[in-house]
């Protein structure tokens, strides 16, 4: 028999060396064991610890038991061997509370991270930027095309009257037109979280439209819905289409706000169907589709004489008839002017008429600090409004504030950075501010939005013009006007060609010029331009003295025009100035 020093454990087997319970090297022992050492059974000897057998029963068949069995522990000894069990049981409390804590902090962190991702899905929180999408008109139907494209224009213009949300422009969303779209390169490329696309169908009097908001992070589906309305519905629809986007972003509204959104400025169908036909071909900026234009505003007008959108949309139509050849300035500022106050005695919250006020009173009535304040009036009312900013920094330019003018057509490129027109036009206001080479640099960039955009070419020639590099002034103004033969690119190119050796072809170039006069209109100032370039002073003056008898909207340049810098010297120069300064109208 042996015994562990230890725990003083007896073991019968004397095979055995090392204690069962704690290692121990086990010594022979022939001592009296004592009964707290020790128990004696009818059972064999315990090999661990001692066990207690329930009683079971055993089917002889198998020698099986059938019955459960359960182990109890044996007290243990005095001394050692009890202060060894309680750590090891304080130990096992300790292991299954660091167990429990670490499930715990697992199941908050997973909880936490759900509940990130649950608001994020969800749009708990709010989403302040959005670009509405051209609508696909469905049907295919070219002829109404104007539908899809003016419910996606109303939607832009209702959904930006909200202060904290950031709507694209018009012009940058329609580069994507007629293209498949990815809900995370147009986010990225605009700048944008959420974008709402949508199709349009019409079935007789019935439409359909179907529209989807997507989250531009990760491409995931936020909402959308059907709508399926009698035309005649329409003007109500779109209200309530702005109402539920608003509402999916998590906008918060308040009492003007919702207001806005629910503001309709016509009753009639019909009025509204011809302005958004108007809209429709205003936004091709052609001379045709601008005579279209103000054909389906004054119709839209007589249907409905209290339309104060139609008023202004005919306004923004007039104020560029003078810039597109389609008319002299005589014949339509003065109807630009009269449309955009109809327009704001209807309704002087409307932005858009302010700014066409201002425009005229820059390019017309030759007065840059009433147009700006009729400008700033429109961003005041629309603080997003890219064409506000746009123009507002031609008339600054016009009113030799070069830096103030950068930093406006900055702004517009910021709201809309896709817009051809505001990319050119910020190369028009650098070169009036001699920085030529930004207006290179400009015009490139400008080019990569569209390298077929006439305009662009035009003035890029003219910034190569005045930086001396004539064989590329030329190669420019002659693209423009392979694109688009309009006056401002000849006038440049009969410079280029004058002062690099092209005199002849700058001569006949003036002469076709002139002869342009009989079947459409062309700014006088362009004609003066042209003489200059070719040293004849008195033709240039007598061709400013036509211009102003026009009063054309060029006129305005004169001021800050580099091209008729071999002019100011002249005393006759002075003189019209200051028939300018005694001219203002408003």
């Amino acid at each position: 028999m042996k015994r562990c020093p230890q725990c003083n454990r007896v073991e019968t087997d004397d095979a055995l060396v090392f204690c069962r319970a704690d290692g121990t090297a086990l010594v022979s022992d022939s001592g009296p064991v004592f009964a707290d050492s020790l128990k004696f059974s009818s059972a064999p000897a315990a090999t661990e610890i001692e066990t207690s057998i329930l009683p079971h029963v055993t089917d002889s068949a198998t020698g099986r038991a059938t019955a459960p069995t359960t182990v109890l522990p044996a007290p243990g000894p005095p001394g050692s061997t009890q202060a060894l069990n309680k750590s090891r049981r304080w130990k096992t409390i300790i292991a299954v509370i660091v167990v429990i804590a670490l499930a715990l902090a697992t199941t908050i962190v997973a909880l936490a991270v759900s509940a990130y991702l649950y608001r994020s899905r969800t749009g708990t929180t709010p989403i302040t930027s959005i670009a509405v999408m051209p609508f696909v008109n469905e049907g295919g139907n070219a002829e109404q095309e104007y539908l899809a494209d003016g419910i996606t224009e109303s939607l832009i213009n209702g959904l930006s009257q909200l202060p904290n949300l950031k709507v694209m422009s018009r012009n940058s969303v329609f580069r994507y037109k007629g293209k498949e779209t990815d809900a995370q390169k147009v986010g990225s490329e605009l700048n944008v979280r959420a974008l709402l696309t949508g199709n349009v169908k019409q079935v007789g009097d019935q439409l359909f439209i179907n529209v989807s908001l997507d989250d531009t992070q990760d491409n995931h589906h936020i909402w959308g819905e059907q709508y399926n309305r009698k035309q005649s519905d329409l003007i109500s629809l779109q209200s309530e289409i702005a109402r539920d986007v608003s509402s999916k972003l998590r906008v918060k509204l308040s009492g003007a706000d919702e207001q806005k959104l629910a503001k309709n400025y016509t009753a009639s169908p019909e009025a509204y169907q011809l302005y958004l036909k108007g809209r429709f071909y205003w936004n091709k900026r052609t001379v045709d589709g601008l005579k279209q234009a103000a054909v389906y505003y004054k119709q839209a007008i007589e249907k409905d004489p209290g339309y104060a959108l139609a008023y202004s949309g005919l306004a923004e139509t007039y104020v560029l008839f003078a810039n597109y050849s389609v008319a002299s300035p005589k014949d339509s500022m003065p109807q630009a002017k009269a449309a955009a106050l109809k327009a704001l005695e209807l309704d002087d919250s409307l932005a858009e008429p302010h700014a066409a006020l201002g425009t005229y009173l820059s390019a017309y009535g030759w007065d840059q600090p009433a147009a700006e304040r009729e400008l700033r009036r429109a961003i005041e009312l629309k603080p997003n409004y890219a064409t506000a900013y746009h123009w507002l920094g031609v008339a600054l330019a016009f009113a030799k504030r070069p830096d103030e003018a950068v930093a406006a057509a900055r702004r517009a490129e910021e709201l809309d950075p896709l817009s051809l027109i505001i990319s050119a036009d910020t190369a028009f206001d650098l070169i009036l501010a001699r920085r030529y080479d930004e207006a290179i640099a400009q015009g490139q960039r400008a080019l990569m939005l569209d390298p077929n955009f006439y305009y662009t070419h035009y003035l890029l020639g003219w910034a190569y013009h005045e930086k001396g590099m004539y064989p590329e002034a030329i190669s420019e103004c002659r693209k423009s006007l392979e694109l688009n033969e309009e006056p401002y690119a000849k006038a440049i190119l009969i410079f280029a060609l004058s002062k690099s050796g092209g005199r002849a072809e700058a001569i006949k170039l003036r002469d076709e010029l002139k002869s342009e006069t009989a079947r459409r209109y062309v700014p006088s100032y362009f004609l003066a331009v042209a003489d200059t370039a070719l040293g004849d002073k008195d033709e240039a003056f007598a061709a400013l003295e036509k211009d102003f008898a026009e009063r054309s909207t060029s006129y305005s340049w004169i001021p800050v025009d580099p091209l008729i810098d071999d002019l100011r010297a002249d005393p006759r120069f002075a003189d019209l100035m200051q028939k300018v300064a005694s001219s203002k109208t408003d």
